[in-house]
C-alpha cells in the first residue's frame, strides 16, 4: 500500500492523464503478460471505483480492484505495471487522452475540439521565385504561352506575328536549357518542349512562304534522334519540295516518310501515296501516277482518288480503262446516312424531335457536302469520257447514263441526259438539243421543269416567243415555284410590253428565291420601263450589295440618277463603271457628255479623249471633239477629227465641208480652196460648197469664180423647182388622199428636203469662218453646235462594247432600242448545267 497514491479531495483527480512515459510502447504489449491476461478476462473492463465529484464519501476510499491493492508486477520485458509508480510519482490510471475533455471542462470552458478559438492560422510562407527550380517553371511557361498565341495568330490570319512569336519562343527556349544546365538538371531537360517549339518555329516559316528556313528547320528536327516519330516530318518537306515545282525530290521525301510509317497508320499511308500520285500527275508520268491511284482505289477506294484515276485514263488514251475507272468511281462507298433517316414519323414524338435537332446540324450538313462533291465528280468524269469512249459522244453519253442507273446516282441520270442537249448546243447542232430536251416532257416533275425552262430558254434567244412561252408555262406548271420558269414567263410577257404583268412574275421568283439576281434585274427595268423610277433605283441598289463588280448594274444606278435629275450621283456610279471597266468607250463618252452639260469643259474633253483613244469610230465623241477644238482656237487639230469621219461616212458632205471650213479658218486658202473643189467633184449640187467656192476665187482673184457663180445660179433654179414640185406633190397628196396617207414619191421627197434643210442648217456654220482680213464677205459667227449624243439611251441596257459602234451610220430597222429582260434559264450555258446565265448574256437582242 505503501505505493499506492491515494487521491486527497483537494486533489486534481484526472491530473496526470496527459503525461506519457515512452516506456509505454504499444508495440510489446504482445509480450505483456499481465496485459494479456485483462484482456483475455474480464479484469481489465471493470471501471474504476473513483468518486464521480470530489469530496464525496467515495473519494478518501483507497483505489482498488477485485483483486484487492494493485500491487506492481514487474512483466517479462520489464514494462512496468498499470498504476505503477515512475521517478516518484504516481502514474495516472490511463496515458490515452478523450477527445476535446481536459479537466478544465468542469469549470466552464467550451467544447472545441478544432481550436477555433486560437484565431485565424498563420499565414502563408511567401513562395521564393529566386530558385533556379522557380525560375525553369516560369520560364517554362511563358514559352508555352508563346507557343499558344503564335498558333492563335496564325489562326486569325496574322502570319507575320505568328513568326514573330514562334521565334521568341525559341529564343525563350534555349535560354531555358542555358539556365538548367547551369544549375546542373540537363538531364531534365523538357524534349516535348523543344519538338514544339522546333515544330511550330518551321510551319510558320512555312506558312510565311520563308520555304528555306523552314525546311532548315524541319531539318533539325528530323536529324534529332531523341524525337520519337520525326521522320513523319518529311511529308511537311516534301510538302514544301511541291510548292517550290521541284517535284524530283519531293517524291523523294514522301518516299521516305512513307518507309518510316508502319502499316499501322493505314490512312496516313493512304494520303501521302496520294501525294505521290498527284506529283506524278504535275510531272507527266501518268503510268507512275495510274500505279498509285490503283494501289489507293484497291486498298482504301475514296472519290477523289477514282477521279484522278480517270483523268490519268484519259490522258493516255485508253478507253476500256476509262470505263473500268468510271464504274469503280460510281461504286465508292460515301458511308452517310439515307436522306430518308430525317424524314420525322408521326408516332413518336421524342424521335422527331431529335430529328427535328440533327436535321441542319454540322455532320448532316459535312454529309451533304461530300454527297454534292461527289456527283461533281462523277458529272464532270462523264462528260469528259463520254465523246471519248465511243465513236460518237452520244453513244458514249447513253453508256454513262446506264452506269449511273444501276449505281446509287441514279437521280444523276436525268441531268446526264441534260448534259447531253446542251454538248449538242455546244456543237450547233440545235435541233437535236431540242429533241433531246423534249423526251423529259413525260419524265417527273423536277426534270421536266428544267428541261422546259431550257428549251424557253432556247426559244427566246431565237426570238420564237409564241414557243418561249408555251414552254415556260410548261415548267411552271410541273414546279411553280422554279424561279427560272417565272423568269422566262416574265420576260415573254415584258415583250409584249405587259410590263405590270411581267413585274408580278419577277416578285413571284423573288418570293420563291430572294437571291435569284435576274429576277431582281429584270424588275428594276421593268420599273424603269413604267416610269417608276423609285422602285427601280431601290432594285438596283438591293442587286448592287450582292453583285458589288457588276457593270451593268452601276450603269443602270448612273441612268437612273441621270434619268431623277441627279447628275453628281450619276456621274460617281459612272465613275465606279470605270473603276471596274476602265477601256469602256461608251461609258467614258457618257461622263463627258455629263460634264459637259455640268460646264465643266476639262472634264468633258478628258472623257472624250478616253473614249476616243479606245474606240476612233464613234462619230459622235468625233464631233465633239472637232467642236470643241474649233471654240478653243485651235482649228489645225480639229482637222484629224473630221477627216476620220469623212471616212466612217463618206457619203456625208458634211464632214469634208468642215475640214474645208477648218482650213479656210486657220488661213490655208490654197487648201481650203482645193479641198472645197474637190467636194464640188463629189457633190456637183451642193449649194453651200459652190457658194464659198465663188467666195474664196472673189477674195483670191481667180479666173474661175465666174464659172462657179453661174454653176450656184443653175444649182440655185434647180432647187426652187424641186422645192416647188414638192410643194404641188404634197398640195395634190393632201387633197387626193383625206385619210392622211403620203404617195411613196411624197415619202423620197420629203426625204430629199430633209437633207436640203440639213445644209440649211450648216451653211451659216460653214461660210462665217473667214479670218478677220475678209471679215466683209462673212455671215454672223461661226460656230458648230457640239451636239451632245449618249450611250445607250435612258431605256437601254448597259453594253460594254456594241457592234453597232462599229458602223457609225447604223440604222436600227426596229426602231428605238429595247432592254431585254434576263432570262431565268434554269443551267448555265458555259458550265455543268444549262441556263443560269451571265446578267451581261441574256439581254434582248437590239
Amino acid at each position: 500500500m505503501e505505493n499506492v497514491h491515494l487521491a486527497v479531495e483537494e486533489d486534481d483527480i484526472y491530473s496526470g492523464y496527459n503525461d506519457y512515459n515512452p516506456t509505454f510502447d504499444s508495440e510489446e504489449l504482445e509480450n505483456d503478460v499481465g496485459f494479456q491476461q485483462a484482456v483475455r478476462t474480464s479484469h481489465g473492463r471493470r471501471p474504476p471505483m473513483t468518486a464521480k465529484f470530489p469530496g464525496t464519501a467515495i473519494g478518501a476510499r483507497p483505489l482498488a480492484t477485485s483483486f484487492g491493492s494493485r500491487i506492481p508486477m514487474a512483466s517479462s520485458m520489464g514494462r512496468p505495471m498499470t498504476g505503477a509508480v515512475q521517478d516518484g510519482a504516481a502514474r495516472p490510471m490511463t496515458a490515452v487522452r478523450a477527445a476535446g475533455y481536459t479537466s478544465s471542462l468542469t469549470r466552464g470552458s467550451n467544447f472545441d475540439p478544432l481550436g477555433q478559438s486560437k484565431g485565424p492560422a498563420p499565414p502563408l510562407e511567401a513562395k521564393n521565385d529566386d530558385t533556379p527550380e522557380e525560375k525553369i517553371k516560369i520560364l517554362e511557361k511563358k514559352v508555352n504561352d508563346l507557343i499558344e498565341e503564335s498558333c492563335m495568330a496564325h489562326s486569325i490570319g496574322a502570319s507575320q506575328l505568328a513568326l514573330e512569336k514562334a521565334k521568341e519562343a525559341g529564343r525563350k527556349e534555349r535560354a531555358l536549357v542555358k539556365q538548367r544546365e547551369q544549375s546542373g538538371s540537363a538531364e531534365h531537360i523538357n524534349l516535348d518542349l523543344t519538338y514544339s517549339v522546333l515544330l511550330n518555329l518551321a510551319n510558320q516559316y512555312a506558312n510565311n512562304e520563308m520555304y528555306p528556313e523552314a525546311l532548315n528547320t524541319y531539318q533539325v528536327i528530323v536529324k534529332n534522334k531523341m524525337f520519337n516519330n520525326a521522320g513523319r516530318l518529311k511529308v511537311n518537306m516534301a510538302n514544301i519540295y511541291v510548292k517550290q515545282k521541284n517535284y524530283p525530290k519531293a517524291i523523294k521525301f514522301y518516299r521516305m516518310a512513307l518507309d518510316q510509317i508502319s502499316n499501322a497508320h493505314k490512312e496516313m499511308r493512304i494520303k501521302i501515296m496520294q501525294n505521290i500520285g498527284v506529283v506524278f500527275v504535275r510531272m507527266g508520268q501518268y503510268s507512275d501516277a495510274i500505279t498509285s491511284f490503283e494501289h489507293i482505289m484497291s486498298e482504301s477506294p475514296n472519290i477523289k482518288t477514282g477521279f484522278n484515276l480517270i483523268l490519268c485514263y484519259y490522258a493516255i488514251g485508253d478507253r476500256e480503262r476509262m470505263k473500268k475507272a468510271f464504274q469503280k468511281l460510281i461504286s465508292v462507298p460515301l458511308g452517310i446516312d439515307d436522306e430518308d433517316k430525317y424524314i420525322p414519323s408521326n408516332e413518336d414524338t421524342s424521335s422527331n424531335m431529335v430529328i427535328e435537332a440533327i436535321k441542319n446540324d454540322k455532320l448532316h450538313q459535312m454529309e451533304r457536302d461530300l454527297k454534292v462533291l461527289a456527283e461533281k465528280y462523277i458529272m464532270t468524269a462523264a462528260k469528259l469520257i463520254a465523246p471519248a469512249i465511243e465513236t460518237s459522244f452520244a453513244t458514249g453519253f447513253d453508256w454513262c447514263v446506264d452506269m449511273v442507273k444501276s449505281s446509287q446516282y441514279v437521280e444523276l441520270a436525268n441531268d446526264l441526259e441534260i448534259n447531253k442537249a446542251i454538248t449538242y448546243l455546244r456543237q450547233k447542232d440545235f435541233n437535236q438539243a431540242v429533241e433531246t430536251l423534249k423526251t423529259f416532257e413525260k419524265k417527273d416533275s423536277r426534270v421536266k421543269s428544267a428541261a422546259a425552262t431550257n428549251l424557253s430558254f432556247l426559244y427566246f434567244l431565237e426570238k420564237d416567243f409564241e414557243q418561249a412561252d408555251r414552254y415556260a408555262d410548261l415548267a411552271m406548271n410541273a414546279d411553280r415555284y422554279n424561279p427560272a420558269a417565272l423568269i422566262n414567263k416574265g420576260n415573254t410577257v415584258f415583250v409584249k410590253q405587259d410590263y405590270e404583268k411581267a413585274a408580278e412574275f419577277y416578285k413571284e421568283a423573288l418570293r420563291n428565291d430572294s437571291s435569284c439576281t435576274e429576277a431582281l434585274y429584270n424588275l428594276g427595268l421593268t420599273y424603269k420601263r413604267l416610269n417608276r423610277l423609285e422602285e427601280g433605283l431601290d432594285c438596283f441598289l438591293k442587286l448592287h450589295a450582292i453583285l458589288r463588280n457588276s457593270a451593268q448594274v452601276m450603269y443602270q444606278l448612273a441612268n437612273l440618277y441621270e434619268l431623277l435629275e441627279d447628275p453628281q450621283q450619276a456621274i460617281e456610279w459612272l465613275m465606279q463603271v470605270i473603276s471596274v471597266t476602265p477601256t469602256d468607250p461608251q461609258v467614258l463618252a457618257k461622263l463627258g457628255e455629263l460634264y459637259d452639260a455640268e460646264g465643266d469643259k476639262s472634264q468633258a474633253f478628258q472623257h472624250y479623249y478616253e473614249s476616243f483613244r479606245y474606240f476612233p469610230s464613234n462619230i459622235d465623241v468625233i464631233e465633239w471633239l472637232g467642236a470643241y477644238y474649233i471654240e478653243t482656237q485651235f482649228c489645225e487639230k480639229a482637222i484629224q477629227y473630221f477627216e476620220r469621219a469623212t471616212l466612217i461616212q463618206p457619203t456625208q458632205v458634211k464632214w469634208q465641208l468642215m475640214v474645208a471650213s477648218c482650213y479656210r479658218r486657220s488661213g490655208n486658202y490654197q487648201k481650203a480652196l482645193e479641198t472645197y473643189k474637190d467636194i464640188h467633184r463629189k457633190f456637183p449640187e451642193n449649194v453651200e460648197c459652190l457658194r464659198f467656192l465663188v467666195r474664196l476665187c472673189t477674195d483670191m482673184g481667180l479666173k474661175e469664180v465666174q464659172e462657179y457663180a453661174t454653176r450656184l445660179k443653175k444649182v440655185e433654179k434647180m432647187k426652187e423647182m424641186r422645192e416647188q414640185r414638192v410643194k404641188s406633190g404634197r398640195e395634190g397628196s393632201g387633197r387626193g388622199r383625206k385619210d392622211g396617207r403620203e404617195s411613196s414619191a411624197g415619202s423620197e421627197t420629203d426625204v430629199k428636203s430633209v437633207s436640203q434643210s440639213e445644209s440649211k442648217r450648216l451653211s451659216p456654220l460653214l461660210d462665217s469662218g473667214r479670218d478677220s482680213g475678209h471679215s466683209s464677205s462673212s455671215t454672223k459667227g461661226e460656230r458648230l453646235s457640239a451636239k451632245m449624243r449618249s450611250l445607250p439611251g435612258s431605256n437601254e441596257p448597259y453594253e460594254a462594247s456594241s457592234p453597232k459602234d462599229i458602223d457609225a451610220s447604223y440604222v436600227d430597222p426596229l426602231g428605238p432600242q429595247v432592254e431585254r429582260p434576263k432570262t431565268g434559264a434554269k443551267k448555265r450555258l458555259d458550265d455543268d448545267d444549262f441556263a443560269d446565265e451571265e446578267l451581261g448574256d441574256d439581254l434582248l437582242p437590239e
